[in-house]
């Protein structure tokens, strides 16, 4: 089942909305202000006091809707920054020509820095660059293609500020969920590191009296103690290995990053990739070696998926044709453009021709569960076996191939 830790609390980008807030709100009263000390001033002011209404009306309606990224929706950004062109169009219509060949200020005047502003936090430089050149075009437009160099001036500043903010947004976004994925892993191996003590202290040593004590009983009492001796044999190895899976997504949403983990076998989830190491770790036991890299070895999940089970089916094999008391060696190798895994057992191998006599008898095991998966996924299945001196079975995925 998959689960979903919320690790950081709060977004490094919240001060910004709520300064946007404040924001807006100021920057409203300021155009009223504006237009109250110049009323006498212009040609048709019921028309720059319709507009101003209407942008009181929309700043307080629409005050929740930049609390936060997730309120702020494309629908809004769309709309507000509408608010701010229409504005600036009608003060060719409000204003005298005199005052705006002079630099006098639009209707909305700074308030619309805060539409693009939005644009910036929720969207980044990319949406400020846009909404910015509209702004822009607005004011040369209204001064009839030749804008004033104050006017230039706050056009440019307006531009460079808005990208220069949604730049760090996108910037502390990133560092936001490197941090949050961080803070993950670090929760958890210190989980680990704490099981692992409890389960030394407590079940391991358990484990190991009780094949210490069925091997000195003998009888029932020894087989009870070598069935002990093998799953403390494998507990150990996965305590040891320390192995955390790397289907772990950092995400930011509104409030925050958020890490997704996703168990391998969690139906459905087919996406992304997978370490290797965290399906093959579990066959090791007392009569099973497993060697791996230090490193992760990430594969696709569904290709991950696939030579785990293709090295499972080999396994089965060693059990069932190499008898219980044979002993199995994997070992995984990632060579970067492929990745190497290869089971080898110490049975009495296979006699020469007695895979092609099971083929043709209808016993398709190695054909089908291993030749047949490694071949869906581009790879190879060589399989050298010397009566006498057990079986080796190479199973090879090239990157880039895999699905």
């Amino acid at each position: 089942m998959a689960k979903r830790e919320r690790v950081v609390r709060m977004s490094v980008e919240q001060p910004l909305w709520r300064a946007l807030t404040a924001y807006r709100l100021l920057t409203m009263v300021y155009a009223v202000l504006l237009f109250g000390f110049a009323y006498q001033r212009f040609d048709r002011p019921k028309v720059a006091a319709g507009y101003l209404l209407c942008l009181v009306v929309w700043t307080l309606a629409t005050h929740r809707r930049v609390a936060n990224a997730a309120s702020c929706t494309k629908g809004f950004l769309g709309a507000d920054l509408t608010v701010a062109i229409v504005g600036i169009l009608l003060t060719s219509i409000a204003d005298t020509h005199e005052r705006i060949a002079d630099g006098g200020p639009t209707l909305p005047s700074i308030w619309t820095a805060g539409s693009v502003l939005a644009f910036a936090i929720k969207g980044g430089w990319r949406w400020a660059g846009f909404a910015s050149t509209f702004v822009a075009a607005a004011n040369v437009l209204v001064h009839g293609g030749s804008p004033t160099r104050d006017t230039l001036h706050n056009v440019l500043l307006v531009w460079v500020a808005s990208i220069a903010i949604g730049y760090v947004v996108e910037v502390a976004r990133a560092s936001e969920a490197t941090l949050a994925r961080a803070l993950e892993i670090e929760a958890a191996t210190r989980e680990r590191e704490r099981l692992a003590r409890d389960i030394h202290d407590g079940v391991l040593q358990v484990l190991a009296m009780v094949q210490r004590r069925g091997t000195e009983l003998g009888g029932e009492a020894a087989e009870l103690g070598r069935l002990a001796g093998e799953q403390e044999v494998a507990l150990r190895t996965l305590v040891s290995s320390g192995l955390v899976h790397t289907c772990r997504i950092s995400r930011d949403e509104s409030l925050g990053a958020l890490v997704d983990a996703h168990e391998a076998d969690e139906p459905g989830f087919d996406e992304g990739e997978l370490d290797l190491r965290t399906l093959l770790a579990p066959h090791a036991g007392s009569r099973v070696s497993f060697a791996e890299p230090g490193t992760p070895v990430p594969l696709p999940v569904p290709a991950a998926k696939e030579l785990a089970a293709a090295v499972g089916a080999a396994l089965d094999n060693v059990r069932r044709h190499a008898g219980e008391g044979a002993r199995a060696w994997i070992l995984v190798e990632d060579w970067g453009d492929e990745v190497i895994v290869t089971v080898r057992d110490d049975g009495p191998g296979i006699p020469a021709g007695r895979l092609d006599q099971a083929e043709g008898e209808g016993r398709m095991g190695v054909a089908l569960s291993i030749r047949g998966r490694l071949r869906d996924l581009g790879g190879t299945a060589e399989l050298v076996s010397v009566p006498g001196q057990g079986t080796e079975v190479e199973l090879k995925v090239p990157r880039g191939r895999t699905q």
